[in-house]
């Protein structure tokens, strides 16, 4: 396969990863993002980007650590799944996220979004 085939294979593959995460996280989260962060909410913003970012850093240490399209892939797929679950484990060891995200409490957003991306450092980084 020629290289900007390859390239451009990976590429829309790895944003339609970050979309569908997205999405899927947005679902399984208590509160709507998207309105609150409309509304001005920075802690929402703050949970939602660092789980964007752990996702996203692992999904480039799958692109620079694999030799396969598949590969890529398949650990992409296995990345998000732990994102989830780490984010469903998370909040219901703290308890209250639902209510501190929607209060706007930046100092528990940021807390979320620090362990999000926490874990997609690790995940990241487990892939090598």
């Amino acid at each position: 396969m020629p290289a900007i085939l390859a390239y451009l294979l990976h590429l829309l593959t790895a944003v339609a990863m970050v979309m569908l995460f997205f999405v899927i996280y947005t679902r399984v989260t208590p509160y709507d993002e998207v309105a609150l962060i409309r509304q001005g909410n920075q802690a929402a913003a703050f949970t939602l980007g660092g789980a964007l970012l752990g996702f996203s850093v692992t999904i480039a240490s799958s692109l620079l650590h694999t030799s396969d399209y598949y590969q890529f892939a398949g650990w992409a797929a296995g990345a998000m799944l732990v994102q989830v679950l780490v984010y469903a484990i998370a909040t219901r060891l703290l308890q209250m996220s639902k209510d501190q995200v929607e209060a706007n409490n930046k100092a528990f957003g940021g807390l979320l979004g620090s362990i999000s991306l926490s874990i997609g450092l690790l995940n990241a980084g487990c892939i090598s």
